[in-house]
């Protein structure tokens, strides 16, 4: 499935790679895009992630969180409750470096709980080539 999404803003680790990785997908996104180099995104755990996304203003409308694994996994798959059964059997079975999960969620961001988004759409790197 080709989407456009367009986030708000980018929470991004301060790691090096984290940062590389940001910059590899930035010419992809409008140059505008506020970008926050967060400390808590490095090496944070999924409860953390979480507690970082639920501080979100609620303008924010979307989100790109470029940081790392096993947080970032543990934090797509505790958030998923829904969407296609293929993409779900995907992100359980491996969230690769460079991986991208589309998740729609329905709440506030104050409100966001586990079990609350939907698995839009899954990309992993080899999917591209």
């Amino acid at each position: 499935m080709a989407m456009e999404v367009a986030p708000d803003l980018v929470l991004c680790s301060p790691a090096v790679r984290a940062v590389q990785t940001w910059e590899g997908v930035a010419p992809g996104l409008p140059p505008e895009t506020p970008v926050e180099l967060d400390e808590v995104v490095y090496q944070a755990g999924a409860g953390e992630l979480l507690g970082r996304l639920r501080r979100l203003p609620p303008e924010i409308d979307s989100v790109l969180v470029v940081g790392h694994n096993p947080g970032l996994e543990a934090l797509a798959l505790g958030l998923v409750a829904a969407g296609d059964p293929r993409l779900r059997m995907r992100l359980e079975t491996k969230f690769p470096t460079g991986a991208l999960a589309v998740l729609e969620v329905p709440v506030a961001w104050h409100d966001l709980r586990w079990g609350t988004a939907t698995l839009v759409d899954y990309v992993v790197p080899r999917d591209l080539a």
